[in-house]
């Protein structure tokens, strides 16, 4: 059983860099080809831009004044903590919440390096119907909302975590 927990331990790993390198090459993509608040129409509902976020989802505290950059740091650099703790020590969880821990990790990471380097959050994807927008997004988000989604999912399920951490 340690084995099987170590392997999971090891894909999580695995996920989580995955989703920070992915999230890093496509922002590097767009700063090379895009200016600041410029996109481009690729789908009647979808635009690819570059866009700056200073504050956390659906651009809260964007106009806070600058603290919140250092304040969504330390929350972000907290969270990868107990993540990556949890990933590594925690015999008790699921593969699957593994899996999603890895993925909130990496994402978490992408937006921490986006905070360090630019100063504000990197967002390239626009969704929108018509004239109302989605608030832009990146595939570190992605990587967030998908591992928050998964967590509920595995709280969800009555199975075992030995028996989980074996079909990973």
């Amino acid at each position: 059983m340690k084995l099987q927990i170590w392997l999971g331990t090891l894909k999580a790993v695995f996920v989580a860099v995955s989703v920070f390198l992915a999230d890093i090459v496509t922002k590097a993509a767009v700063l090379q080809s895009f200016e600041l608040n410029q996109s481009v129409a690729v789908a009647p509902f979808l635009n690819l831009g570059f866009w700056l976020n200073p504050g956390a989802a659906f651009s809260f505290l964007s106009d806070a004044g600058g603290w919140q950059r250092y304040f969504f740091t330390a929350v972000a650099v907290v969270a990868i903590a107990w993540l990556s703790y949890s990933i590594f020590f925690s015999s008790t969880i699921s593969a699957l919440t593994r899996v999603a821990f890895a993925l909130i990790a990496g994402g978490a990471a992408g937006n921490l390096y986006d905070r360090l380097v630019h100063g504000a959050v990197v967002d390239w994807i626009d969704l929108h119907a018509g004239e109302w927008h989605w608030p832009a997004f990146n595939l570190a988000d992605c990587g967030i909302v998908i591992g928050a989604a998964l967590v509920v999912l595995a709280s969800l399920r009555p199975e075992s975590p030995t028996r989980e951490c074996s079909r990973l």
